[in-house]
């Protein structure tokens, strides 16, 4: 948490359920796995590649097919990140979209991470109607696997670097909120607009 914008406590009210008027329940509406469902907590099961790259191919599909439904109902200014979970997929894929392009991640683990840190607000689609600050390694070294098998090995920086270190995190069933300094809290959407700072290109 910076010391310029202390976190004030969550205060939501309960919606009806029988309404879709909040960000998170459009979401819900969208096919999107919710923070309280326990397949976000599970560690992602990995692809046998090349033995499963039918499967993998078929879990990129709907990941961004769902993608392609967000992105209708929502404007993203940092771009979008889609981890398989969020969708009800227990397997080891994400999807990142930015204004440079698409990443996408099979069987990833983060090797390495360095730079300055920094604290900066982040949302997630499986919880959206809140916003958090949480601290995130400038650059991250990630070794992942193509189709064929092949293990790749990249690094990012920048704003790409906290997308991939926010989807690596749902793969191996963490959210963003347990990285939350302690002592602070999540804030509503409303509260947040406008006191988010941008995040940096590599």
């Amino acid at each position: 948490m910076t010391t310029e914008h202390p976190v004030p406590a969550q205060r939501r009210s309960p919606e009806p359920e029988s309404t879709t008027s909040t960000p998170a329940q459009r979401m819900i509406a969208l096919g999107i796995v919710q923070a309280d469902n326990p397949a976000l907590r599970a560690r992602a099961r990995p692809f046998e590649l090349p033995r499963e790259a039918a499967e993998a191919r078929e879990t990129i599909t709907r990941i961004r097919a769902a993608m392609d439904r967000v992105a209708a109902a929502h404007r993203f200014a940092k771009g979008m990140g889609m981890a398989a979970p969020q969708i009800g997929i227990d397997r080891a894929a994400t999807v990142i979209r930015t204004g440079n392009g698409e990443l996408v991640l099979l069987n990833p683990r983060i090797v390495d991470r360095s730079g300055e840190g920094e604290t900066l607000f982040e949302g997630c689609l499986s919880f959206f109607d809140v916003r958090g600050e949480v601290e995130r390694a400038a650059c991250v070294t990630v070794e992942h696997r193509r189709l064929d098998g092949v293990v790749e090995t990249t690094r990012f920086g920048g704003g790409l670097a906290r997308h991939v270190q926010h989807e690596v995190d749902h793969l191996e069933g963490r959210l963003y909120t347990d990285r939350m300094p302690t002592g602070t809290d999540v804030i509503p959407l409303s509260e947040y607009q406008g006191t988010g700072r941008p995040w940096r290109d590599p």
